[in-house]
């Protein structure tokens, strides 16, 4: 595999989805495909598809194509799902809960280590087999567990004080629902943003601002 510094974000940001289209079409029975099926399948160009491998080593035979299983396993190597990064989750209402119930960490190389939350009237209560704890035993917990990950769940007033602490304690990875803008104030940190109401706004603009294949004369 090559050295993968200075990889393109969005070619980082493409690797999630090979490794999920290529974990369906192993449970579909393929062993291998070309770099032409798979673009139809991704809806992008195969030679776009190449240049993302070639990154990393490229994986492919010509004439024959990918392995569907190794290239799967190669991209899992890449991604680092074996590793199994401990997370913890900031923020167990409505939003913090719906992530425990629905998102299996164990699949996309984490472990779910803690839940938090200030709100006393949820301490105790128990989420996919987790305990709610107090944000207090944030310190305690962290350098005894040394979570990689937080998931941030708690309203945007509380965020930057949540971040603060979180920094001191070592944690520099965030999966942001909070609609705070983390990289924005802090140096030195991953995030991801997850933004619902721009994804539905995105759509809503597809709807009333219709293409021009979508025009009947």
């Amino acid at each position: 595999m090559k050295p993968t510094d200075n990889i393109s974000p969005y070619v980082i940001k493409r690797l999630p989805r090979y490794y999920r289209y290529l974990g369906e079409l192993l449970e579909e029975g393929r062993v291998k495909i070309s770099s032409n099926e798979l673009s139809q399948k991704m809806r992008i160009t195969a030679s776009q598809i190449r240049q993302d491998l070639n990154c990393f080593g490229g994986f492919g035979q010509q004439g024959y194509g990918y392995n569907v299983e190794i290239l799967r396993k190669e991209i899992s190597d890449i991604i680092g799902i074996e590793k199994n990064n401990k997370v913890i989750i900031l923020g167990a209402g409505s939003m913090g809960q719906a992530i425990c119930d629905n998102i299996s960490f164990e699949k996309r190389g984490c472990t779910l280590a803690g839940i938090f939350d200030k709100d006393p009237l949820l301490h105790g209560k128990i989420i996919a087999g987790h305990q709610i704890m107090s944000d207090e035993h944030l310190p305690q917990f962290c350098r005894e567990e040394q979570p990689k990950i937080a998931v941030l769940c708690v309203p945007l007033e509380s965020a930057r004080g949540v971040c603060d602490i979180l920094i001191k304690l070592g944690i520099k990875s965030f999966w942001n629902f909070s609609h705070f803008d983390i990289n924005h104030h802090f140096d030195n940190v991953n995030v991801e943003n997850v933004h619902l109401g721009d994804s539905l706004l995105t759509l809503v603009y597809k709807v009333n601002v219709p293409r021009e294949t979508d025009i009947i004369i």
